[in-house]
Parts: structure tokens; sequence; C-alpha cells
């Protein structure tokens, strides 16, 4: 495993060192290179430099040019307008650095030197109820992240921090002592996810029935919180039931939605109950937070109500009850301490925003969050309906999130078939990929947005072939495989000697852009940046199987082989990233 050093790494250095050599006090500036389209690369930074060192920032660029060694790697150099560097590399340097890419599983892309420890909270249901679409973003964007952060080298724990805890399983256990048999399922074998879902909705709605109408119920329910609260053994046995059965029906969700959770992960509020009360003490007796009207808060000078009073974070409420505060500081406790967290991302709504500020804030002041460990929030926004509002049912209740999955499978299984017959699919491959694009596109919707924005949900654009979909991905790739099955006899490979035309330079280099890119999207959590660097990817190998006869018209050999090569690594590069996204590549579509 071997990393390879970007063309635009290679190119900087170079420049930066010819810097340093006409211009010494600005040793270690950066040249800062981008893509241009002028030429492949463009230098901005020596007009700043020479600003500082009072010189004529053409005069400094040509003197930079002048040093700079070219032949291998760069072709030619110009200095442009006020002092910026247009820079062309050679062919030869593209295809070399791609064939290095090539001969290594993870296409040369390195491996994060500053690698720790990541703790991410994602995919957060509520026990008893339904999932519904805004658990969505939680899922989709938590899962992308775990992929890309694990793939730069980063050890990450992965938490589900499910509601499970509260006043409402009074009311639940309640009702289950004395109806018993609510919760049985139907026969031995395996429960479904809809069978689980619709005895807890069932039973949920018979409960808040009788809680609402019947004064004695009520009455029972609240002392059933305080068992609860204290681990009665019977009544921990029946929440527990609740758990369980909820967990039939998560697994089930997040199946359809491709995801892998194991169970280890799962550990809801509950989880941290035994350290409840110390993280109240230690807070208190440090001073971080104090008691006001019997409640335990912690007050912030920048955090104030519309009276213009401070809105405090209240940790422990005056009747001894803990609020979800006490939960998530234990939670960063547990996972800085027991853990070692280096960072901690909360894939959360942004909704949320000031709770976790608040709640970061606390966890510094009380030295749980230090210098050496970082806590964000990767906030997302909504999910919007095509009318640009909150997304809901007709009858305006919230959409069901099995019932989008299944919608949006229908949809892309329909688009699968109108072509199946052409590439020669069966039925099983039908419904497989039809299952791949459908969950695909639901997800890439989600991630080529950024996270903080609001998007609207419409299917029709999503399982589109034109335009910035998944489908458009999926079906590039397997068109490159297809590809590579009808070249028969030749086989892709690099030819360094040979020239190259305007299509496959932009490709190559594209190509090569993948290992900053993923340094890029980890850095910043910002799983879009892959999106839209897989769409251009696409976008760019459609123009070059354009303009470049692959198969046919046939061209010479070593010109074929060479764009051959070009697209094994495209479709080798599009997988990698995709399945970085939690999306599927079909090899036939």
């Amino acid at each position: 495993m071997a990393s390879v050093p970007s063309l635009a790494s290679s190119v900087n250095q170079r420049v930066a060192d010819a810097l340093a050599s006409a211009l010494p006090e600005a040793g270690g500036a950066d040249p800062l290179l981008r893509r241009s389209d002028r030429a492949d690369f463009q230098a901005n930074g020596i007009l700043a430099l020479a600003k500082k060192a009072k010189a004529n920032p053409r005069e400094l660029a040509t003197t930079v040019v002048e040093g700079i060694v070219s032949g291998d790697l760069i072709r030619e150099i110009e200095v442009s307008g006020p002092g910026f560097l247009n820079i062309t590399i050679t062919d030869r340097a593209i295809i070399e650095t791609l064939a290095a890419r090539a001969g290594d599983d993870r296409l040369g892309v390195p491996l994060a030197a500053d690698a720790g420890t990541t703790v991410i909270d994602y995919a957060q249901p509520n026990v008893a109820k339904e999932m519904h679409v805004g658990h969505l973003r939680s899922a989709v964007i938590g899962a992308a992240m775990v992929e890309i952060l694990e793939f730069t080298g980063e050890k990450v724990v992965r938490r589900h921090h499910i509601g499970d805890w509260g006043t409402q399983f009074g009311m639940l256990i309640q009702y289950l002592m004395e109806h018993p048999h609510e919760l049985d399922h139907k026969s031995e074998e395996e429960v479904s996810g809809e069978e689980a879902m619709s005895n807890l909705n069932r039973l949920y709605k018979a409960s808040r029935a009788l809680f609402d109408s019947d004064e004695e119920f009520k009455t029972r329910a609240r002392a059933r919180v305080v068992d609860l609260q204290a681990g009665e053994p019977e009544t921990l046995s029946l929440w527990q039931r609740f758990v369980d059965e909820s967990k039939i029906y998560f697994y089930s969700v997040f199946n359809k939605l491709d995801m892998d959770i194991q169970d280890p992960d799962v550990i809801g509020e509950s989880g941290y109950n035994d350290m409840l009360v110390e993280t109240c003490k230690l807070l208190e007796e440090s001073g971080v937070a104090v008691r006001s009207n019997g409640a335990l808060c912690v007050f912030f000078d920048d955090v104030k109500g519309p009276d213009g009073n401070p809105t405090p974070l209240i940790v422990q409420k005056s009747d001894g009850g803990f609020g979800y505060a006490a939960t998530d500081l234990s939670a960063i406790r547990d996972r800085v301490s027991n853990l070692d967290a280096t960072t901690l991302i909360y894939v959360v709504d942004a909704r949320q925003s000031l709770h976790f500020k608040m709640v970061f804030e606390t966890a510094r002041r009380a030295g749980w969050l230090n210098d050496g460990v970082k806590a964000v929030q990767l906030a997302f926004g909504t999910v919007l309906g095509k009318d640009g509002k909150p997304f809901k049912t007709r009858e305006g209740e919230t959409v069901r999130l099995v019932d989008l999955l299944d919608e949006a499978v229908d949809r892309a299984t329909a688009v699968v078939r109108e072509k199946a017959e052409k590439v020669g699919l069966t039925e099983a491959e039908i419904v497989e990929n039809g299952q791949y694009v459908g969950i695909g596109a639901v997800k890439y919707a989600d991630l080529s947005t950024s996270a903080a924005r609001d998007y609207k949900f419409d299917l029709d654009q999503m399982v589109s072939l034109n335009g910035d979909t998944s489908v458009y991905l999926q079906y590039a790739y397997a068109r490159i495989r297809s590809i590579l099955r009808k070249a028969g006899e030749r086989q892709p490979a690099a030819h360094p000697e040979l020239e190259l035309a305007p299509s496959e330079r932009a490709l190559g280099l594209h190509l090569d852009g993948f290992g900053e890119l993923i340094g890029e999207a980890a850095a910043e959590y910002a799983p879009h940046k892959v999106a839209a660097y897989l769409y251009q990817l696409s976008s760019l190998f459609t123009t070059f199987y354009t303009e470049c006869p692959v198969i046919k018209p046939e061209p010479e050999q070593v010109v074929a082989e060479n764009r051959l090569f070009l697209c094994d690594l495209t479709a080798r590069t599009l997988a990698k990233g995709m399945s970085l996204l939690g999306i599927r590549t079909p090899e036939k579509l």
C-alpha cells in the first residue's frame, strides 16, 4: 500500500521551492495552487508575497519561473496578468501518476497523518415510535461520515443514542402489565419489522387513550415511572420488551437502507443512567453548575430568552428528575474517558444547535472536553416536500420512512426494468438493482446537498437518469464495466509515452484529485464534496467517451489500451467513492 503524491502537490512543492530561493524571507509560503481553465493549474500566491516584500509581482513571478525545474513534470509555465503563474504539466506525468494509483488497492489515497479516535453519534430513533423522514438524514449522513473517516485511517466508534427512557414509558409499561398479551407475536417464526411496529403503535394509542381518559390509570402510570427509575425488576423487564420489540423494527428499516447497525453500538439514554448522579455532583462541586429555584443549572452570558433573562441549561430539574443535558454530558464523559475519543461528532438536526452549544461549553468548563478532544455537531437541515414546506403526507402527517423507501425502490425498479432487456438482466437482477438504485437515489439526494441546508424530497428527480443523481453515476459505472467486457482481448494498460487528447487530460487530472478530495471531505465532515466530485467524474468520463473512441472505431492497440486504462481507473474510483457514501454500484444496468 503506497500513498501517491498528487500532481497538484508535486507542482506545489516545485513552485514553493523556487519561491523560497527567489524570496528567502517567504520560506514555506503557500503558492496557492488551484485548478484553472487557462492551464492545468494556476498559482496565485505571488501577488500577496510581493506586496509584503515591496517587490514587483511580475518580476518576482519571472524569477520564480526561472528557478522551477521543469521537464519530467512541468511542460510549460507562463506569467500572466499581474503575477499569476499558469502551469501546464506533461502528459507523461499524468499517466505515470495514474498508473501508480491504479497499482494500489486504495487508489494511492494517503492515510491521515494525525488519525485519532472519533465517536460518531448518528441514527437515533426512539423506542416504541415509528421512524419518519426526519430520521433519514441523521442515518445517511452519519453512515457516510463513518465510511469516509475509516477510509482515512481514523478509528471510528459508532454510537446510536436511541430514545429509550423517560416518563412516557410509565404509561406504556403500566398498560402492558394490565394487558399482558399486547406484544405477543402471531407465530414462533421471525417477526417482521412491520408486525413489531404495528404492535407498538396499537399499544401506544390504546395506552394514550386510557391515560387521557382514566385518572386512576394516570396515577398508576406515574407511579410506574418512579419504579422504572428505581430499577424495580418487573418494571425493567417489561421496559426491556419494548426496547427489544423496537429493535426488530429499527433493524428492519436500517436493513432497507442497506445500513449495517450492530447491537453493541446501540446505547440509548438508559445506558448512562448510572452516571447521572455523579455527573451532577461533579458539575455542582466544581461550580460549573449552580442551584436555581431548586434546579441544577448552567448559565451562559450569551444565551438569553425573549425576556432578556439568561436561559440556563437545566441538568437536573427541581423535582430531582434528570433532563437530556445530564444524559448528554454523561455520554461525553463516557466517550472521552472510556472510549478514548479525540473527536465527538453528533449528527443531529440543526434545530438542536443551541442545546449542543450549551452542552459542549458545559463539558469544556468541566474539563471533559479540552485541547485534546473536540466536539462537533454535524447539524443538518430539514427534508422538504416539492412545495418547499416541511415534508408531510396529504393528511398532514409526518411521512413514514418505510413508505418512502418502498416507493423509491418501486420507482427505481420501473426505471431499471425499462432498460433490462437491452442489457440482459434476469428478473432477480432487476429486483436487486431496483433496490440498489432506489436506496442509492434517496441517499445521494441527501448527501449531494450540504448537510446544513434543507433539501426537497422529489422522487421523480431522484430516479432520473439525467442530472446530478446517483442513477446517473450508477449508469456511468455499469457502462464502463460493459466497455471493459466488450474490449475482449485488449486489456487496460498505461502508456505514458502517448500524447493525450484534451478530454483525456481533463479526466486524468480529475482522477488524480481523488485523494486530496477525500482528505478534505474527512476534515470538513462534508460528504457532499464526495458526491460533487463523483458527479463531475461521471460528466468528464461522458465527454471523454464521446470524443475518444475506445472500441469503435477501433483505435490502434496502444491508444486503445491506454483509454481502457482510463476507463478502468474511472470505474474503480467511482465504485470506491460511491461505497463511501453507502451506495452500491451494479455491474450491469
